[in-house]
């Protein structure tokens, strides 16, 4: 019995230790960086929901809209933002400037269908880190968080 007992405490042990290294990983922050999707189209929130989980992202969460955005930004603090430009209620372009009134930092990536250049340059004139015009490939929106998220 003594060998049996043995084997399970070093289970228990090899276990609890296991689970204090996750813990310590995830507080230093090198897991999934936090991600939100905002498009009011929602098979294109799928569409990117799809392509970062797939490449280690975690999806905080998604908003159909500019307001929303504001608000599931507060709530939820994210690394990182992908932000449709047209949207209904409010505009990518608006809820971006009140987001970076919020966090001057804040990382936003803006998504946008083509022949809206104006409103790209508005928009990295307003602290957008980067775009991605429609249509587009799973693996340059992977890509282009990551590039960012490293800045």
């Amino acid at each position: 019995m003594g060998k049996s007992k043995n084997r399970k405490e070093a289970t228990y042990y090899s276990c609890r230790l296991s689970a204090v290294a996750i813990s310590q990983i995830s507080v230093k922050g090198l897991l999934m960086k936090r991600i939100l999707i905002v498009d009011d189209a929602s098979f294109m929130r799928l569409a990117i929901n799809e392509a970062l989980v797939n490449s280690g992202f975690e999806v905080a969460g998604e908003a159909e809209d500019g307001k929303e955005a504001i608000e599931q930004y507060k709530l939820l603090k994210p690394d990182a933002v992908t932000m449709d430009i047209t949207m209904p209620v409010m505009s990518g372009l608006e809820a971006l400037k009140e987001i970076m009134k919020l966090d001057p930092n804040a990382k936003v990536l803006m998504i946008s269908a083509l022949g809206q250049d104006t409103q790209v340059k508005e928009a990295i004139l307003n602290g957008a880190k980067s775009f991605i015009v429609k249509p587009f490939q799973e693996e340059k929106v992977v890509q282009v968080l990551n590039k960012i998220l490293e800045s």
